[in-house]
């Protein structure tokens, strides 16, 4: 499902939960928050989204529906202090789009209503109980099967068939959820011939000396390769 047609949903998602409110066409506050910067070109077109979904269920803005949005960017320090300020503002309900934004959401309440989009495996990672069920003050939409992580790794031989040796780089500030990956790519590496391991990085210099721990590997692996010599000068 492509990540407007979550929001959408999730607009429906909003508008249907406090349901009394609606019937006193009260104004209902709601919450945003979101893992872009606010300057990311998929902003405008995941806000519009939302808010068309809002609008379709009968939530307009400035007459029954007061929406605060509070972006990211990608940076947890940055999403940790919208979320304080999102759940201090006391809304009715709190949308919360990504990982690394329903993460500090679920810490600092557990009683607002929590509707996220775009969450990796939602029961795995412990934010509800299970997709039927979810329990709490919770629900929401997940957007990935960890198993394409075989998928992946599928594409890349198909694309480079020599490749015997993955390395699967990630931040675990901003992707706890991936070791759901991990899981599948390291299963899958012995169906491809393929050696899988893993490089945490924060940063721009950690990407680059990662790739350079991989070139000095290489290099290692072409110098240990054995070598016919030549006997008797000849070949």
């Amino acid at each position: 499902m492509r990540r407007r047609e979550f929001i959408t949903l999730v607009g429906g998602a909003a508008a249907g939960w406090p349901l009394a409110a609606r019937a006193q066409e009260r104004m209902i506050r709601v919450g945003a928050l979101m893992v872009f910067a606010e300057t990311d070109p998929e902003s405008k077109r995941v806000a519009s989204a939302f808010e068309r979904g809002l609008d379709e269920a009968g939530w307009d803005k400035g007459r029954n529906l007061e929406l605060t949005y509070r972006w990211g960017a990608s940076n947890p320090d940055l999403l940790s202090r919208y979320a304080e300020e999102l759940v201090r503002a006391a809304p009715d309900i709190l949308l919360a789009f990504g990982t690394p934004a329903l993460i500090p959401l679920h810490k600092v309440t557990t009683t607002i209503p929590i509707v996220f989009a775009a969450v990796s495996d939602p029961v795995g990672q412990g934010f509800v109980a299970s997709v039927s069920h979810p329990g709490g003050n919770l629900t929401g939409f997940s957007n990935f099967d960890p198993d394409i992580g075989s998928k992946w790794l599928q594409l890349l031989k198909d694309v480079a068939p020599s490749v015997a040796h993955v390395t699967v780089m990630f931040n675990p500030r901003i992707s706890p959820y991936n070791a759901l990956w991990m899981k599948a790519i390291e299963q899958a590496g012995p169906r491809f011939q393929v050696s899988v391991s893993q490089a945490s990085v924060q940063s721009d210099e950690d990407i680059r000396n990662a790739i350079r721990g991989l070139g000095r590997n290489l290099e290692v692996a072409f110098s240990c390769r054995p070598t016919r010599l030549p006997l008797n000068g000849r070949p």
